[in-house]
């Protein structure tokens, strides 16, 4: 099955939410990164995040960026989307081992440890809005519901998974996103809280061959369920020769008239896709005279 989100509304308007099954990114992300079980796992919620707060933005071009940086041995990780819900992503640390939590399952909140998480959105203005809370618990999940009650105001629930086969593929992965509007009465707010509680999770779900339509519509069984958009979503570097080439040239001729008297070809790795760009000394003679 091929990785998507839904947007959807439930409740006569009262809740909108985001839901995705994102198996292939995530699985995508790992082989590119050979991340250890428990990166890809963290690598893995963050993506899938990340894919569903592109699908908010209003224009393709608009840019989502989650940053995290922490004290834990992952070290940090990085996520970017556009509002397309492309999504590229990597780890600081990808080779990190752990043992399992109290609970058999990957320790993503040791791997994490104390940090602080930013949230970069460019919807091409002059400067981008900057969002930034500490990380309430290293889950990730937790982590961005509790920014989005800070730093947007917006009361919400966030779920996210990613579960691993033996042999350290991704057998699935997903999430949701759930907001309510302003005008969500009381007793709504006490019933969803009430269901998310004993609610599954998404990796079980998606397990026993629901879609993310099917997870919604269990979530808000009795409820109107209004499902308006299924957005593709993958994993997608955007990188060229060309960019790689213009970042180059943007550090300016003193650095690049000492590559130049280096007389060494220089190479430049993409962190997000890994592919390797390889410059001599006419390109850089080329860059200086542009």
């Amino acid at each position: 099955m091929s990785d998507y989100i839904i947007r959807g509304t439930a409740a006569n308007n009262q809740v909108r939410f985001f839901a995705a099954t994102t198996k292939n990114m995530v699985e995508t992300a790992r082989t590119i990164h050979n991340t250890s079980p428990v990166a890809t796992a963290a690598l893995g919620r963050l993506l899938t995040a990340g894919a569903m707060m592109g699908s908010m933005s209003k224009c393709d071009t608009d840019l989502t960026t989650l940053q995290i940086k922490c004290s834990g041995p992952i070290e940090g990780l990085i996520v970017t989307a556009d509002g397309a819900a492309n999504v590229k992503g990597y780890v600081t640390n990808p080779n990190v081992i752990l043992p399992a939590n109290s609970k058999g399952k990957l320790d993503v909140a040791k791997a994490l440890d104390l940090g602080v998480l930013s949230v970069i959105k460019d919807i091409g203005l002059k400067e981008p809005y900057i969002g930034q809370t500490h990380l309430v618990s290293g889950e990730i999940a937790e982590d961005l519901t509790y920014y989005f009650a800070t730093s947007e105001q917006v009361p919400s629930s966030v779920a996210l998974g990613v579960l691993m086969e033996k042999n350290n593929t991704v057998k699935q992965a997903g999430g949701f996103i759930i907001q309510l509007m302003p005008f969500a009465d009381e007793e709504l707010i006490t019933a969803l809280e009430e269901r998310l509680k004993d609610f599954s999770s998404i990796t079980s779900l998606l397990d026993q061959g629901m879609t993310p339509e099917d997870m919604m519509r269990k979530l808000f069984e009795g409820y109107d369920v209004s499902i308006m958009d299924q957005i593709p979503t993958g994993y997608h570097c955007d990188c060229s020769r060309e960019r790689v080439y213009q970042a180059v040239m943007s550090i300016g001729r003193k650095e690049i008239k000492e590559m130049i008297a280096d007389n060494k070809p220089i190479e430049v790795n993409c962190h997000f896709c890994g592919k390797h760009y390889n410059f001599n000394i006419e390109d850089l003679k080329s860059m200086l005279k542009e």
